[in-house]
């Protein structure tokens, strides 16, 4: 198994492999608190486990069997009646309605990751801009238990929580099917770099989860999942291949959701938003992003003043000492910005590719024009307002 080796690529993806995996399927006997197993995903109650998550100890023991259906088991859980006040999701479902005619108005790009951009209507950073426009929606929407009982069995406490919304209109088309954050937004010869055991730690950084504002009849075009991919490893080299996205438009599970259930995943399943054959019917979900309180570093640094500092000598070193260009980058990669997030997606948005250029991408850009220092700055500074929240 190339588990056993220490670099992937993506000749070492093979259908059959992933076929083996997926193919045992999920046991009912496992999981003592779910409600049932269809086609092979989880499905709990909250009002079944409700005694549970208010117990110390039996919550513990709900949490232990929900980290294992996420990382052993299927990877995928729903929870119906995640959220019992279906008021509050109306409530919270007005105001993103408000701000979506709000950005139709403003107009501008519209970007996106796995779809057509502009087909279907994306809130980016709506945890933010719920917060400052109705507060007493947030407080009252966030207090959700259900997300907190999720969250902490994945991730443990001091997790970090983003909101994407996503609107799937009539006629909207099923996205490609698709890995998630971190390795997933990584194009092949980028996540090809990354050594064997980072693509085993990348899906337990984050925890996907999707919260339904509006029923979600299949024909709607609920989410398309493939059960126990999240365990074969080479995926984040393997979802782009045609046998592997034939082999998922073939054998996905597709469940119906109703307002006020939620779904969460190990990023690493394979999945795709499905496509909405309605006529009239908007799909909207409340996209969860939950990330690992470990995913920063020790020190605050301001990278963009370093790269201003070192800017004159590195271009020197380069251009009139004759510096190899390994030992140029070497140095980029010790002072600059590497990856493209957090960003604003608003203003940094996904055009043309999974994420926007990163600071070093732009030092890169700026040793390879020649640039003086002065237009560098000017552009280190562009780029970091255009990542500010608001």
């Amino acid at each position: 198994m190339p588990g056993s080796r220490r670099w992937l690529s993506v000749a070492d993806c093979r259908l059959a492999d992933l076929e083996a995996i997926v193919a045992p399927g999920t046991d009912a006997a496992d999981y003592p608190h779910a409600r049932e197993v269809s086609q092979g995903v989880l499905v709990y109650d909250r009002a079944q486990i409700a005694p549970a998550m208010a117990d110390p100890a039996q919550r513990r023991d709900l949490q232990a069997e929900l980290a294992a259906a996420l990382s052993e088991g299927p990877g995928v859980v729903v929870v119906a009646g995640a959220f019992e006040d279906l008021g509050i999701v109306d409530a919270v479902t007005a105001e993103f309605d408000r701000i979506i005619a709000e950005q139709h108005a403003a107009g501008g790009p519209a970007g996106d990751h796995f779809g057509k951009p502009g087909a279907n209507d994306r809130i980016w950073n709506a945890l933010e801009k719920l917060a400052v426009r109705a507060p007493d929606l947030f407080v009252r929407y966030y207090a959700n238990d259900v997300l907190a009982l999720m969250s902490q069995a994945w991730l443990g406490p001091a997790y970090q929580v983003t909101s994407q919304v996503n609107v799937v209109n009539p006629g909207g088309q099923a996205q490609a099917a698709h890995r998630d954050y971190h390795l997933g937004f990584q194009a092949d010869e980028v996540a090809q770099q990354y050594p064997s055991h980072v693509h085993a730690l990348s899906p337990v950084l984050t925890l996907q989860g999707a919260v339904a504002h509006s029923d979600m009849p299949v024909e709607s075009g609920p989410t398309l999942l493939l059960p126990h991919s999240q365990k074969y490893l080479p995926g984040y080299l393997a979802w782009r291949l045609p046998e592997f996205r034939a082999h998922f438009d073939e054998n996905h599970a597709q469940l119906p959701l109703a307002k006020g259930d939620a779904v969460f995943l190990n990023p690493a399943v394979f999945h795709a938003a499905g496509t909405n054959r309605t006529a009239n019917m908007r799909r909207m979900a409340n996209l969860l992003q939950v990330s690992s309180a470990f995913g920063r570093a020790m020190e605050t640094v301001d990278r963009a003043r370093i790269c201003a500092a070192i800017y004159d000598d590195l271009a020197k070193a380069q251009l009139i000492e004759g510096w190899e260009p390994r030992s140029v980058d070497n140095v980029v990669a010790a002072s600059a910005e590497g990856y493209a997030f957090p960003t604003n997606l608003d203003r940094d948005q996904p055009i043309g590719g999974l994420a926007p250029p990163t600071q070093a991408d732009l030092v890169r850009g700026a040793l390879a024009a020649g640039w003086d220092r002065g237009t560098l700055v000017a552009r280190l500074a562009d780029q970091a307002e255009r990542t500010r929240s608001h």
